[in-house]
């Protein structure tokens, strides 16, 4: 019923939207607990705006909450199948499958994270778990390819418009950054999910949203240090990810174990939790108390570097998490560090400071996590201001643009860079991998030994029987191609013909393996210069498996793409 229903998908998505919501409140309020627990902060405060902690709780929380997730993490290492799968990688590589265990495993590392006080955010969680969960259940049902690469983009979508209270956002933040597309068949399913998880999380943890302050109109005058403060967002984006991964190299060189990393990432974060609380877990609370804060310029940008620091040590430590929250605070204090700058030097240009704090929130999201849409729709729905909203727009359009010239990639994409994959978004390329030459060769081939004689040669394949002929040695092992044409020439010159068919023989040494990808199958053709290519087991023993045409290979390429592109469209057959 789910599998030809779009209606049962709609309300699959629905089903999952509750559960979302269900994942953040359950996560928001363990990390809530252990930041009760552990620093002693009142119940309903937020730890990166809660000052007057005790220093010892500040230093020893981080180090020795570092140190107990490092050696639960080797622990977990140990158990574990592999890397875990998130949800882009799933729906870039593994059509929506994800493991559910993997995605617990994820979701309780990364509230583990925030609640011992390192500086990530629990968004990873959110959407891991939520993903998780939605793949298992669309595996259960035996959905499409699409179908559950759709659900998984619904339940990431989901868990960001809850976790922000922002459905709009959620939605879009699906479409660009876990779905990789705008599809208007998924619009109903994003939608439907996005909106019944804020509303489940609403239900469940009502929670009053902080007011923000009237903010001036831009004018277009604001407009050349609204992009200007787009292009150096995205610098500071870019910087995040480099420091992160530089981090994480020096721990590689550095004779520290794995598992005491993370508690030497903590000793440095709580160390700079001395100076202020901000850099403590994503600093989610600290992000409405900063667009609305007086302080000076100088204490503004050193807070901007300690938290920039403080994210890039929690990552490249160990840390589990993901950088969009504390990428948010960033992203504020870089648009006042910038409107107090262009005061000083320009005075009355950059009067409203919160205004430039709000556009460099989104900003430098857009150039850590991606998505110019998914951080526009977050300031309109923060705010219900459109002309702000177009500002925005600008600023992310250009952080975007930068980031992609000068760096290319997002934080999780860059990640996967690092790993070795060649992801550079959630756009569904896993078909291109899962279809081998094993599936495509024919197993039927026109064979005959390389010691066979002309005439007997003629004699076996006439004219016209087939276009080539593949010649073995005795123990069935792979010689090279002759073209019957060329055989036939060969046997009309009486005088030079050859004796038998071996020097006849041309790309013995391009061969195909049958866990070629179609994409390493076609490059192949292309260099060899050939309609044919035989097929064998390996490269040492070099036996015959079988032959697979290029025009046979060009025709299943054209049929998966004409696949996934029915399958955006909404053309596909049952």
């Amino acid at each position: 019923m789910v599998r030809t229903s779009e209606l049962a998908i709609v309300a699959l998505a629905g089903v999952i939207g509750v559960l979302a919501g269900v994942v953040v409140v359950a996560l928001g309020l363990a990390t809530q607990f252990l930041h009760v627990l552990l620093f002693g902060i009142a119940p309903d405060a937020h730890l990166s705006t809660t000052v007057g902690l005790a220093p010892l709780l500040l230093v020893l929380v981080p180090s020795l909450g570092g140190l107990a997730f490092g050696i639960a993490s080797l622990l977990v290492r140990r158990i574990s199948s592999g890397a875990p799968v998130d949800p882009i990688e799933a729906n870039a590589l593994h059509g929506g499958r994800m493991s559910l265990r993997d995605s617990l495993i994820v979701a309780v590392q990364t509230m583990a994270s925030s609640g011992v006080g390192a500086s990530v955010g629990l968004e990873a969680g959110y959407t891991q778990a939520s993903s998780g969960l939605a793949s298992r259940l669309g595996q259960a049902l035996h959905l499409r390819r699409a179908d559950l690469r759709l659900l998984v983009g619904c339940a990431s979508g989901a868990a960001i418009g809850a976790a922000f209270d922002a459905p709009l956002m959620g939605a879009f933040y699906g479409f660009e950054l876990i779905l990789g597309t705008y599809a208007i068949p998924a619009f109903a399913p994003m939608m439907t999910a996005s909106f019944t998880a804020a509303l489940t999380r609403r239900l469940l943890m009502p929670e009053a949203v902080p007011s923000l302050p009237s903010l001036a109109e831009p004018a277009l005058a604001d407009l050349p240090p609204v992009l200007l403060l787009g292009a150096v967002c995205a610098l500071i984006g870019i910087a995040v990810m480099r420091g992160a991964t530089l981090v994480e190299a020096g721990f590689r060189r550095a004779p520290v174990p794995v598992y005491a990393r993370p508690a030497l990432g903590g000793l440095v974060v709580g160390l700079m939790a001395l100076g202020t609380p901000a850099v403590l877990s994503a600093g989610h609370g600290a992000v409405y108390q900063h667009i609305v804060s007086a302080e000076l310029l100088a204490p503004l940008a050193l807070l901007l570097f300690a938290k920039v620091a403080a994210s890039s040590v929690s990552i490249g430590s160990g840390f589990r998490g993901g950088l969009f929250f504390a990428s948010l605070l960033m992203g504020v204090l870089a648009g006042r560090v910038f409107a107090g700058g262009l005061e000083f030097v320009l005075p009355g240009l950059a009067a409203d400071h919160a205004l430039y704090a709000l556009i460099g929130m989104s900003a430098l999201a857009v150039s850590v996590v991606g998505g110019p849409m998914t951080m526009t729709l977050l300031a309109l729905e923060m705010t219900g201001d459109l002309q702000l909203t177009l500002a925005v727009l600008a600023a992310s359009g250009v952080s975007s643009l930068m980031t992609r010239r000068l760096f290319g990639f997002s934080f999780a994409t860059w990640r996967f860079h690092l790993r070795g994959e060649s992801i550079r978004g959630a756009h569904d390329i896993g078909w291109l991998r899962d279809l081998k030459v094993r599936d495509l060769m024919r197993i039927e081939v026109p064979q005959l030994d390389a010691d066979t004689t002309l005439d007997t040669a003629r004699r076996t394949y006439p004219a016209g029987a087939t276009a080539y002929i593949v010649a073995t040695t005795a123990d069935g092992c792979y010689a090279g191609m002759v073209p019957t044409a060329s055989l036939y020439a060969a046997a009309e010159a009486e005088g030079e013909a050859p004796a038998t068919l071996r020097p006849l023989l041309h790309l013995a040494d391009d061969v195909l393996l049958p866990d070629m990808t179609i994409r390493e199958a076609l490059d192949a053709f292309d260099h060899a210069e050939a309609d044919v290519l035989a097929v064998v087991d390996d490269t040492s023993h070099r036996r015959l498996a079988g032959v697979l045409s290029e025009t046979h290979a060009i025709r299943r390429y054209s049929e998966e793409m004409s696949r996934r592109l029915s399958e955006i469209t909404g053309e596909r057959a049952d």
